[in-house]
């Protein structure tokens, strides 16, 4: 059984943690506001080379550069290569937020060298993800990107975080979880409004990310989220 030391002790750490949670959100805060307008792109780190959502990726970060942002990812495999890829070989910001963990995370090798990251919170990098992204790009991945997407649009639509465009990429995944939004949680429950459902914009191809973002920043300025 575990004494009352051992509990105070446990309490110091995490104390002691504060500084270690506030560096990490200092150097992320200091070396993110120097890269510029971004574009967060999410999927999964599953996700094989000759896939064709790896192909998919590669070629919308590209678009992404040649609009003037960066691209920012997770900095992992899968999705993550292909969007830093797509973002460096177009000679574009190529960003990774790349996490600490136990087993699958290593950064990719299209990260620019002054440009990757290391976190050990994950709300601490979710933070950056946010923060500096003038717009997410999803693509289909597992339960690290649902929870980027569904955090994102809890954001905007509590009004905690400006308004950003949130775009899904790939019918075939996203439009079973989408039907299954309107028609339950709307439609049968009510527990959303139906204006929520205009917070994501469902895409196959890379000219319509770049419409939808071209779109949104017509008249509005970049700037951090919050």
């Amino acid at each position: 059984m575990s004494s009352h030391k051992d509990w105070n002790d446990k309490k110091t750490n995490d104390s002691w943690a504060i500084f270690k949670i506030m560096g990490e959100f200092v150097d992320g805060f200091e070396r993110m506001s120097r890269i510029g307008p971004c574009i967060s792109i999410f999927g999964s780190a599953r996700t094989p080379e000759n896939d064709q959502y790896y192909q998919l990726g590669q070629q919308i970060a590209a678009r992404i550069v040649k609009e003037g942002y960066g691209v920012i990812t997770g900095g992992g495999p899968g999705i993550m290569e292909a969007a830093n890829r797509g973002a460096q070989e177009a000679k574009g910001p190529s960003v990774g937020l790349n996490i600490e963990l136990p087993m699958e995370q290593y950064s990719n090798p299209y990260i620019d060298n002054d440009k990757l990251l290391n976190f050990d919170y994950f709300f601490v990098r979710k933070v950056m993800f946010v923060k500096y992204a003038q717009g997410f790009v999803v693509m289909p991945g597992g339960f690290g990107t649902l929870d980027e997407l569904f955090e994102a649009i809890t954001l905007i639509q509590t009004k905690k975080v400006t308004a950003f465009p949130i775009i899904l990429v790939g019918s075939e995944f996203w439009s079973g979880m989408l039907d299954w939004v309107k028609k339950v949680i709307l439609d049968q429950f009510k527990n959303i409004s139906p204006e929520d459902l205009s917070l994501m914009h469902l895409v196959d191809t890379p000219d319509e990310v770049i419409d939808i973002l071209n779109e949104f920043y017509r008249n509005i300025s970049y700037s951090p989220n919050f």
